[in-house]
């Protein structure tokens, strides 16, 4: 039998360490291939590691809320099988060593899950992050056609064939292993008779709901067929979905995360909590942002009325129905539009070239407040969105990133930020560039305030949405004017949507 130690992978974007989270295996449990290991957590994400053999577990070596460098071994595996025979070469001799042999043993089979097959063995494709390890592969069958040609049963019914094992290449023919013959299946006693299930009972036929309901519903592991449509005609829409599934279980627990596992409490009776992951990128990154970028921060209130209106309307539509709607759309929206007219505050400061860099694309963070902190992920490309892609690609973004699912590439490269601090009651803050942006706006909340409106004779004050907007920037990369510029023309899109058309 073999031990195998899997090693912890590079998690991507070239970090060194990560923090056991959660194990979802113990000691003396069977795993498969592609199984779930355990949750680790980067300076960036959580990451689930999936196993790259089958097996049982023999030991955990790195805790939960430890941490492991990259390429240390945190998991040992027993594959449960010895070392594979290797099949003999065509035309080599009878004493031609085997893979029983421990010395070519040991050149076959890898001793991790980071390495690959020695030079004895045939590399076969493994999982992603893991390299190549040896073992079986099978081949379909073939048999030649009247042609002449080899075409295989399997290439014409679109299925594969496994009863034919390969085994180790040699040259450039394959020696092939006599296919055992397969164990007959035991035939199962019947049950014996008893009363007829109920059949299920259509409410009115079909269920109607669009595929993306329906995608949500099955991810959910709810049957459609007991929800209540609300919608046009009874169709199931993303809210009932939700609201079923809701009252169906119980709310899970939060996820107990690393940090706060390893939070201890010291004889003063203080709650220390190790200083990682998330909460420590981003406690270095403002730092650097803060000590290296000379900030400047402009305020304005503005009336959103016309804004708050339009989101009614857009709700309303057919196509909306389905998405998530907020102010911080159209936020994102006159953003995208105002950098188009300030592209000094989509930029960035290249230090080893001494150049001011302008970008042509918008990638939009969207700050978003999460369990392990705080994380601000990016839309690739925001200003060639629509409104409805735009929609889409934000509650996509927040949605992953509150679940701990972000990807590390989903956080590089961004170009502008917005942090929404409306949601908690604030009114407006000095938000921290994001490092290596010239720009964030923050988003106050949108309250009932008294307003003057209209002119002269027809002065008076009425109740209108306001907030305040507050844009921090690079004063290397922009002065006053285009700091200024940008805010005004943001304040104006919300103000009164259809200028957006004149940008």
């Amino acid at each position: 039998m073999a031990v195998r130690e899997f090693r912890l992978p590079d998690p991507g974007e070239g970090l060194v360490e990560a923090d056991v989270v959660t194990w979802r295996v113990a000691v003396g449990d069977t795993v498969e291939v592609n199984d779930i290991l355990l949750e680790i957590e980067t300076s960036k994400s959580l990451v689930e590691l999936p196993s790259p053999f089958a097996g049982t577990v023999t030991a955990l070596l790195v805790a939960e809320g430890e941490t492991a460098d990259v390429g240390a071994p945190i998991i040992t595996i027993d594959d449960g099988a010895a070392a594979p025979a290797a099949a003999p070469r065509v035309g080599a001799p009878a004493s031609t060593p085997s893979a029983a042999d421990p010395a070519e043993a040991r050149a076959v089979e890898p001793s991790d899950g980071m390495s690959g097959a020695g030079d004895g063995g045939r590399r076969v494709p493994n999982l992603i992050g893991y390299g190549p390890r040896t073992g079986e592969t099978r081949r379909r069958p073939r048999k030649r056609g009247a042609d002449g040609d080899q075409q295989t049963h399997d290439q014409l019914s679109g299925t594969f064939a496994t009863d034919v094992p390969v085994s180790r290449r040699t040259d450039d023919r394959v020696a092939l292993a006599p296919a055992a013959p397969a164990p007959a299946a035991p035939v199962a006693p019947l049950p014996a008779p008893g009363p007829a299930a109920p059949e299920p009972v259509l409410r009115g036929g079909a269920v109607l709901a669009k595929p993306p309901v329906r995608k949500l519903a099955k991810d959910l592991g709810l049957d459609l067929g007991t929800v209540t449509g609300t919608g046009p005609g009874g169709v199931v829409t993303r809210d009932d979905v939700t609201a079923a599934a809701a009252a169906a279980v119980a709310p899970p627990a939060p996820p107990v995360l690393a940090p706060v596992a390893a939070a201890r409490v010291d004889g003063a009776g203080d709650v220390r909590i190790p200083v990682r992951g998330v909460r420590k990128a981003t406690a270095e990154a403002m730092v650097r942002s803060a000590f290296t970028a000379p900030h400047v921060t402009e305020w304005l209130t503005c009336d959103v009325t016309a804004s708050m209106e339009l989101l009614e309307r857009v709700r309303a539509r057919r196509e909306f129905r389905e998405v998530r709607v907020s102010p911080l759309l159209l936020v994102a929206k006159a953003v995208c539009l105002a950098l188009g007219r300030t592209p000094e505050l989509n930029a960035f400061w290249d230090e080893p070239a001494q150049e001011i860099v302008q970008l042509s694309a918008v990638n939009l963070g969207i700050a978003a407040a999460t369990p392990r902190g705080l994380v601000v992920p990016n839309i690739k490309g925001a200003q060639a969105l629509g409104l409805l892609e735009l929609a889409q690609a934000v509650n996509a973004l927040v949605a992953t990133a509150r679940e701990g699912r972000t990807a590390p590439a989903d956080m590089a490269r961004g170009s502008f930020t917005i942090t929404n601090v409306g949601t908690f009651g604030v009114d407006a803050g000095t938000p921290i560039l994001n490092p290596g942006e010239s720009g964030i706006l923050c988003l106050g909340q949108i309250a009932r305030r008294p307003w003057v409106v209209g002119t002269g004779a027809d002065e008076r004050i009425e109740p209108r949405w306001v907030t305040t907007l507050a844009v921090s920037f690079d004063h290397r990369l922009a002065d006053g004017a285009q700091g200024s510029t940008f805010l005004a023309d943001v304040a104006q899109v919300l103000g009164d949507p259809g200028l957006g058309l004149l940008f």
